[in-house]
């Protein structure tokens, strides 16, 4: 193993970063993953005898980095990136969860599930091409699902002879395009992932930039993973009745806090039916406890019997999310098949799974100014809309801006399990504004 022992010393007291990377096609995403894990020294040995024998096979003489995450056959033989390919390494500094997803518009999709975790997204582009279409779609969808920060890396920059103005440029293009959007955060950096400018160590090249590395910014962003500060939510997965001699009235709702935290003696209302109780016992780890906090995966007992079943949520009584059968949303449509308006979808969020209805789709964003295309009747693979669904059942949804796991939600096709969209519950962006809908309640029967 080509990693030194102190690199790992004591990583328990490091931070966690999860971040993804995306761009247009052939921008070198994969190509800048590889030289950070080689550069930072994060490769096993075996691992990169491994990407000089695929190089040398074909025709290469230098090792081909992008193999280090392209790792499906196909991806090999195309040079693409088709699926994300999670990667894991760290530094003395802090510990990394990396996504390297494709950019390939047919593979959006795939940016959507990589980004959705992410608190950093790392977004690329190459220097002679500027922003493109593609771009923009990363940086919406990275806008949608919220992601705190978005690292700009200006790659191929040897191409363009390490021209301040060619960089400046693409900065400015992006920067206004992502503030737009409401990106809170846009740090810019030029980059050759190929020749290692500016990704672990300084450029010699362009000694007109004063800013950080890649995996400097990496180390240094600051990550909050304060969830107890959130609404606190517990979505049953299970419910324990062992009903045996040692317990025969045990009665626990099992699951993983999503956010918040959660005490004995206090009191919590169960959604949808309403109904309230008092926390009696918590169990963690077999273990009782007087309190418990996101993300911990524990057993909750109430002081009352009531009706609990898997998809039901516990919210503390003074703080509970309202239920509704109308959500309104943003929705990343992943599906071949489109999305119309009168379609029955199944709608999952948390634990709970629902029949609902397609309402109306009252726009589509157009990527190129950010404007609003109303009433398109239908979404296809790729499309980022607004969608109307009126569920089946009442749903104890939050606004995904307060919380990226209670806020969000799948679309699935009931006839095959085929997930259709991704949705975030409530506004659009931070810098949102409501599109004038009408409401019409006819026709729905439930």
């Amino acid at each position: 193993m080509s990693t030194s022992t102190e690199q790992f010393a004591d990583v328990s007291a490091t931070t966690l970063l999860r971040f993804a990377t995306a761009g247009s096609v052939d921008d070198g995403k994969s190509t800048l993953v590889g030289r950070l894990l080689h550069d930072s020294k994060s490769v096993l040995t075996d691992q990169l005898e491994a990407v000089e024998h695929a190089s040398r096979s074909r025709g290469q003489e230098a090792p081909d980095l992008a193999l280090l995450t392209d790792g499906l056959r196909a991806e090999r033989e195309q040079g693409i990136t088709i699926d994300v390919a999670y990667r894991y390494f760290a530094t003395a500094r802090r510990r990394f969860i990396l996504a390297d997803t494709p950019g390939h518009v047919q593979y959006t999709r795939n940016m959507v599930t990589g980004a959705s975790t992410a608190e950093l997204a790392v977004v690329l582009v190459d220097a002679r091409n500027g922003v493109v279409e593609q771009t923009r779609r990363h940086a919406a969808v990275a806008a949608l699902l919220r992601v705190p920060h978005v690292v700009l890396a200006v790659n191929k920059m040897d191409l363009v002879d390490y021209a301040e103005p060619v960089f400046a440029a693409i900065a400015e293009e992006f920067t206004a395009y992502a503030s737009e959007l409401g990106v809170p955060e846009i740090t810019a950096i030029p980059i050759s992932a190929l020749a290692g400018d500016n990704v672990v160590e300084p450029s010699a090249n362009m000694d007109w930039y004063g800013g950080p590395t890649v995996l400097e910014h990496l180390e240094t962003v600051p990550v909050s993973h304060d969830l107890t500060s959130c609404h606190a939510r517990f979505p049953v997965q299970y419910v324990i009745r062992p009903q045996t001699a040692e317990h025969p009235d045990y009665r626990g709702y099992a699951g993983q806090i999503a956010a918040g935290a959660f005490r004995v003696g206090e009191q919590v209302t169960v959604l949808p039916s309403g109904k309230t109780s008092t926390i009696s016992a918590i169990d963690a780890l077999g273990e009782p406890v007087d309190i418990a906090w996101a993300p911990q995966s524990v057993t909750i007992r109430l002081a009352d019997d009531i009706d609990i079943s898997r998809g039901d949520l516990l919210a503390p009584a003074a703080d509970a999310p309202a239920t509704s059968q109308d959500v309104e949303a943003t929705v990343c449509h992943v599906a071949d098949q489109p999305l119309t308006v009168g379609q029955r979808v199944l709608l999952k969020h948390t634990t709970r799974t629902v029949k609902a209805i397609v309402k109306e789709i009252p726009s589509r964003l157009t990527l190129d100014d950010l404007s609003q295309h109303p009433e398109p009747g239908r979404l296809v693979a790729n499309d980022i809309g607004r969608v109307k669904v009126r569920t089946a059942e009442p749903l104890a949804l939050d606004a995904y801006a307060d919380s990226r796991r209670t806020g969000s939600f799948l679309l699935i096709d009931p006839a095959d399990g085929t997930t259709l969209a991704a949705g975030m519950a409530g506004e659009s962006f931070a810098t949102a504004k409501a599109v004038a809908t009408t409401d019409d309640e006819e026709g729905w029967d439930f």
